[in-house]
């Protein structure tokens, strides 16, 4: 099934569920803490991200950079050319059927430990997930929602969504002067199978996209007069022909 032992409860629960919360301490002691060894360089570079102009378009804020990776099944992962996001609008109601290109990763980040080990966790699980699957197309985003007194930040701003890929995980880097912030999965009928807020750093919400949607409430500053954000890692993974 895997040869990561310490992956079988994890891969039990999103074969059953379709989703999974995990602790940022079971995820730090999945990844290995020696692993991150660049942890807060890698923390701090959210701090340089680039403002989303396709999202400000229509009054929201967001900063994000974006790359692309390839890997086989078992096989190390490689960083790919720069490439646009492509949703279609079936997926992003809000900014689907554009080809949406955003500042790329920076190098020392996408080359970093820290990044590196949690593609190749994410590599492990998926393959074990969908042992069928030969090679993957993954696309990994930082993304930093801001929030402002009577402007509250929106995580997901297409609302209850799936992303149109195989898997997603979603991973807490840090949460600053904010409330709220929940995520909500769902089933297909849109009822609401569970909850739960990502309040401490490496948090973690992994998905089945194809069994489950999600969401996250909007953001809101305890004090107005700070800085108010929630930074996040998003990691997706899908199936790709070779070479694809």
């Amino acid at each position: 099934m895997t040869d990561h032992p310490d992956l079988l409860p994890l891969l039990t629960t999103l074969q059953h569920s379709g989703f999974a919360f995990v602790t940022g301490q079971a995820m730090r002691g999945m990844l290995e803490a020696q692993a991150l060894a660049d942890w807060p360089a890698f923390a701090a570079s959210w701090s340089d991200l680039a403002p989303d102009t396709y999202l400000a378009a229509r009054g929201r804020r967001r900063r994000r950079r974006h790359a692309v990776f390839s890997a086989k099944a078992g096989g190390e992962v490689h960083r790919e050319r720069n490439q646009p996001h492509f949703q279609s609008l079936r997926y992003n109601p809000l900014q689907g059927d554009i080809q949406r290109w955003f500042g790329p990763i920076r190098p020392a980040v996408a080359d970093g430990p820290s990044l590196r080990r949690i593609l190749g966790f994410c590599r492990a699980l998926f393959d074990a997930l969908a042992p069928d699957t030969r090679h993957w197309h993954i696309e990994v985003h930082q993304f930093r929602i801001e929030a402002r007194a009577g402007e509250p930040g929106e995580p997901t701003p297409e609302g209850v969504h799936r992303d149109g890929v195989d898997y997603v995980l979603v991973l807490l880097i840090a949460r600053e002067n904010i409330e709220s912030g929940t995520t909500t999965i769902h089933a297909g009928d849109g009822s609401q199978l569970g909850s739960f807020i990502l309040s401490r750093p490496l948090d973690a919400a992994l998905v089945d996209d194809a069994r489950v949607s999600h969401g996250v409430t909007p953001v809101t500053p305890f004090d107005p007069d700070r800085p108010a954000y929630r930074d996040v890692l998003v990691v997706t993974f899908k199936a790709a022909a070779p070479g694809g």
